[in-house]
């Protein structure tokens, strides 16, 4: 079955995309927004990603800026590039490609057959589809969203980062209707990467086994610099819940977010019962975090064998 993955590349981008790549799914095409940096250096880790691993799929240019208001990155978190080392870094290569991603996004859904999507950034991308073209949008039968919290933020004390930086996508997705299904900061904060994960990645012994290692510490780094025993693994946790649907408990809810204020807005709004509200979404409230983890840290050994 042919997948679709919506990013803003960054490394736990990297290595969820690397969790679908080698599950049961083929990834017919992937679509990029601006979020961990501005469009432009995603696009750029985008190619070296491509190049580095032999990505053969297609990748999409698509929205730079969010529905409304300023751009917001992770830049002050994640650096200049939104990918972190300790070392290597992923090679400089050639610009991709111009292909818009609306367009490409639209002539997937006209396929037949199933239309399920892991998006892994800000929703700006999926917006676009349900404003221009519901009919189309309506196709989507599977919306796994990294983003939200159930309790606190990241970015903000209320907002976690991909919700924060283009909350009027997350509401316009949930305004349509959307099949979305959201594993937020909570449920990954459950899957930790600890230094000594670095190690088997590191002797693989493949072309790409320094490079994913330094990587991945650079990307640990960010946890442990903070006094914190590892990193939550966030991107490839939701990858985790789209590939391997038995590890990851999902419960339906109420979804909303508020879109006001400037210590508020951003904050996702997870409403559990159902005498308070209409449920309109499912969110991940439970994981086998050490099947998790085990799957998450086998793609990254894998592509380092290679």
């Amino acid at each position: 079955m042919g997948v679709w993955i919506d990013t803003d590349m960054g490394f736990d981008d990297i290595a969820a995309i690397l969790v679908v790549a080698q599950s049961e799914f083929e990834i017919d095409g992937i679509s990029l927004v601006f979020g961990n940096t501005p469009l432009p250096q995603v696009r750029r880790n985008a190619a070296g990603a491509a190049t580095a691993f032999g990505w053969k799929f297609p990748i999409h240019t698509g929205r730079a800026m969010p529905v409304l208001g300023k751009l917001e990155t992770a830049q002050a978190i994640l650096g200049a590039t939104g990918i972190p080392t300790s070392g290597r870094s992923l090679p400089e290569a050639s610009a991709l490609a111009e292909s818009d991603a609306f367009s490409a996004l639209c002539r997937w859904l006209e396929r037949d057959g199933q239309h399920r999507i892991l998006a892994l950034g800000p929703l700006t991308n999926i917006a676009a589809v349900a404003l221009a073209r519901p009919d189309l949008a309506a196709r989507i039968d599977d919306l796994v969203w990294m983003g939200g919290g159930v309790t606190l933020g990241n970015h903000t004390a209320s907002a976690e980062f991909n919700a924060l930086a283009d909350p009027e996508a997350l509401s316009i997705v949930i305004a349509h209707g959307l099949p979305l299904r959201m594993v937020d900061l909570d449920l990954c904060r459950k899957v930790l990467a600890k230094p000594e994960d670095t190690e088997p990645v590191r002797n693989a012994g493949g072309t790409n086994a320094e490079l994913i290692a330094d990587l991945f510490a650079g990307y640990i780094r960010i946890g442990t610099s903070r006094g914190r025993p590892g990193m939550a693994i966030y991107d490839p946790s939701a990858a985790v819940a789209f590939v391997a649907p038995d590890i990851v408990g999902f419960r339906p809810a109420r979804i909303d977010v508020e879109l006001q204020g400037s210590l508020t807005r951003g904050r996702t709004v997870v409403e559990t019962r159902a005498t308070h509200a209409a449920f309109n979404a499912q969110f991940a409230a439970e994981i086998d975090a050490d099947r998790a983890r085990g799957i998450i840290l086998a793609a990254l050994v894998n592509e380092a064998r290679k």
